[in-house]
């Protein structure tokens, strides 16, 4: 099968300070789509997932979990798509997968996971249903490690990952105060995803006086999103024997330099467990979470904000965008219908 395949590529690798969108550019090539041996699945990229944890990639260091992007080769990460060539028995052509694909209109797509379009709406699978709801539910249920009553505070709430904690948290019987970046956000929290408090963190000259208004007895759990001043006010407000999940510090990805942190000692004071986390490492939890979260959305217990730019050419536009918090929810882009 040959076709005409558009993909995004990284121009040069960026080290420090903000990426651009001019960092990246399309590329068009023509090219026959073969399966490459056993087990291997083509798919028309249906969405691409823009998540904070590329910017990592975007460096020549090795200094994330995944290693990173090699100029001037296509862009990837977790996407959606549709079967058409498959030598996986898991697979036939037309099935839909969640997977590892190029930033492409075709890709070879890795560590696929056939899903249910008709469960919930597709682009669910990228967010809720996806890396990032995953992320959360392991986060608050595995990591936190809750008990219903307790307090959890959570930084970037309105994000992908934020909105689905909160929402956990708050059908286990928590009570769930977050921080974002905007007055629309903020209001979203409230509004839609049931957080009990929240309040714009950009308008809170003094973090620490901030987490006492909202959280006056103190912070049970801690869902990191953060990192730096966030974290280092955070440690301040903790209760004796709390948790914190670190899932992101987005806060220090564009710096030299990280931020210091001050009050670390408070890990001792506090007797705290300070724990960072991937998702991948808790695989074994997948089928529940699927299961309670579909069965959440069908009984309308569960709301869910997505930020899709509409196009493969976006992507480059959509991923620094969401690095800048920029998003309203969880950012994808749309690059072909089913």
């Amino acid at each position: 099968m040959e076709v005409t395949n558009r993909f995004i590529t990284l121009k040069h690798h960026v080290d420090q300070g903000r990426a651009h969108e001019s960092d990246m550019e399309l590329g068009t090539t023509k090219e026959k789509l073969e399966l490459k041996g056993e087990n291997d699945v083509i798919v028309r990229v249906l969405y691409l997932s823009c998540d904070p944890y590329l910017r990592g990639r975007i460096r020549s260091t090795q200094d994330s979990y995944i290693p990173p992007f090699t100029p001037g080769k296509p862009m990837g990460g977790y996407g959606l798509g549709k079967v058409l060539q498959s030598s996986d028995p898991n697979f036939k052509e037309g099935d839909v997968v969640s997977g590892v694909m190029d930033w492409a209109d075709y890709s070879h797509a890795f560590r696929s996971t056939k899903v249910d379009p008709e469960a919930v709406p597709l682009s669910y699978y990228l967010g809720a249903l996806g890396m990032t709801g995953f992320t959360a539910y392991v986060g608050f249920f595995k990591i936190c490690e809750p008990k219903k009553g307790e307090t959890i505070y959570v930084s970037a709430a309105s994000g992908a990952v934020g909105q689905m904690v909160g929402q956990f948290a708050r059908l286990f019987g928590c009570h769930v105060v977050g921080s974002a970046g905007s007055q629309q956000k903020v209001d979203l929290l409230t509004s839609k995803f049931g957080y009990h408090e929240a309040f714009n963190y950009k308008e809170e000259p003094d973090l620490d006086a901030a987490l006492k208004r909202y959280c006056p007895g103190g912070i049970d759990m801690y869902f990191e999103n953060v990192g730096g001043k966030m974290l280092d006010a955070v440690l301040l407000n903790m209760k004796d024997h709390g948790r914190i999940a670190v899932c992101g510090m987005v806060s220090q990805y564009n710096k030299a330099e990280q931020d210091p942190i001050y009050n670390l000692s408070y890990v001792i004071k506090r007797r705290l467990k300070l724990e960072g986390f991937i998702q991948t490492d808790h695989l074994d939890l997948q089928p529940e979470f699927f299961k309670s979260v579909i069965g959440w959305f069908k009984e309308g217990k569960l709301n869910y904000v997505e930020d899709i730019a509409d196009g493969l050419e976006k992507a480059p536009g959509a991923l620094i965008g969401m690095l800048d918090g920029k998003n309203v929810g969880k950012q994808s882009v749309k690059v072909s219908d089913v």
